[in-house]
């Protein structure tokens, strides 16, 4: 009965809103990748780095008057100084991984309100040309191809950046790094210095993520970050799920499990469209997200284990 009362067409105009979000975030869950799967490293700083992102790019557009895309290289710069204090917090201070995240997230809570001076900053489309709104969506055909077209084309343009960092020297160093640390170390790479650099290239795209949904959304607020690491763990987890088997039998393929960990960002604004859509209580929205990312995670260890019982059985 509670299917039928709801209107098919409300779920259709939420639905480019949710694949903007997922675009956007998507480039937050480049940087999760980053840190999660090459590196290994178990890093709580996005949650703070975002906001300060958000932070930097609002402020330095109304208070600087700079423009809105080269704010959002401040944003990332601002992302990767984020980083490299979570790094240097793990790597000379030999503070383990999670804690070091977790005291920049904590300190970067302070930072972000002395930026913005206050919990939130507005910003408006009618005073600033912005990278991206969310009134870009409801405006003309046209509008709405410029918005989609440039927000996709940028996203191609960073895994194709990172595709090309990675096939680097130092790209590979990072790699094995993550792989194998004591092996790494063996072959006369340097463990400390490249776990800092990979955590900067993750939180600053991080940050810039943070810049760019700050003028999505209008405004750079204090609490914008709470949860992106469950979004963007849930995002590189069902990218994997959903396309690890295309992305494995390709000759790029790690180009395409990068474009698959933004598709997956899209996805997972999808499902929660389609929960909104459906009533339930949004006070559940952090609580439906765990579970989801639950779900996914547990998916590929249930299919090994009832797959090798089939196989057992024949």
């Amino acid at each position: 009965m509670i299917l039928l009362a709801l209107n098919p067409l409300s779920l259709l105009r939420a639905m480019p809103g949710a694949c903007a979000q997922g675009l956007i975030w998507g480039i937050m869950a480049l940087g999760v990748y980053i840190t999660f799967r090459l590196l290994d490293f178990p890093d709580l700083t996005v949650d703070g780095t975002l906001a300060t992102g958000g932070a930097v790019a609002v402020m330095l557009i109304r208070g600087a008057g700079m423009e809105p895309w080269m704010a959002l290289i401040l944003a990332f710069a601002a992302g990767m100084l984020a980083g490299m204090v979570t790094g240097l917090l793990h790597t000379a201070l030999g503070i383990p991984g999670i804690l070091a995240g977790i005291l920049t997230q904590l300190s970067l809570y302070s930072i972000n309100l002395h930026i913005m001076g206050k919990s939130n900053q507005p910003i408006n489309v009618d005073q600033y040309r912005l990278v991206v709104s969310a009134r870009y969506i409801s405006g003309d055909v046209l509008t709405k191809f410029k918005f989609y077209g440039g927000v996709i084309l940028g996203c191609l343009i960073l895994v194709a950046i990172l595709y090309c960092y990675f096939g680097t020297e130092q790209g590979q160093a990072i790699r094995a790094t993550g792989c194998n640390m004591r092996m790494a170390k063996a072959q006369g790479i340097n463990t400390n210095f490249h776990t800092v650099l990979a955590l900067m290239i993750s939180n600053g795209l991080v940050g810039l993520c943070g810049g760019l949904y700050a003028q999505y959304q209008g405004a750079s607020d204090i609490n914008m970050g709470r949860g992106a690491i469950v979004i963007g763990l849930a995002s590189v987890i069902i990218g994997e799920v959903l396309f690890g088997k295309f992305c494995e039998k390709r000759k790029m393929a790690f180009a395409f499990t990068m474009v698959a960990v933004i598709i997956g960002s899209v996805v997972y604004y999808v499902v929660i469209a389609i929960v909104l859509w459906m009533k339930l209580p949004s006070e559940d929205l952090k609580l439906f997200s765990a579970i989801v990312v639950a779900v996914f995670l547990a998916i590929p260890y249930l299919k090994e284990k009832y797959g090798k019982k089939g196989v057992a059985k024949q």
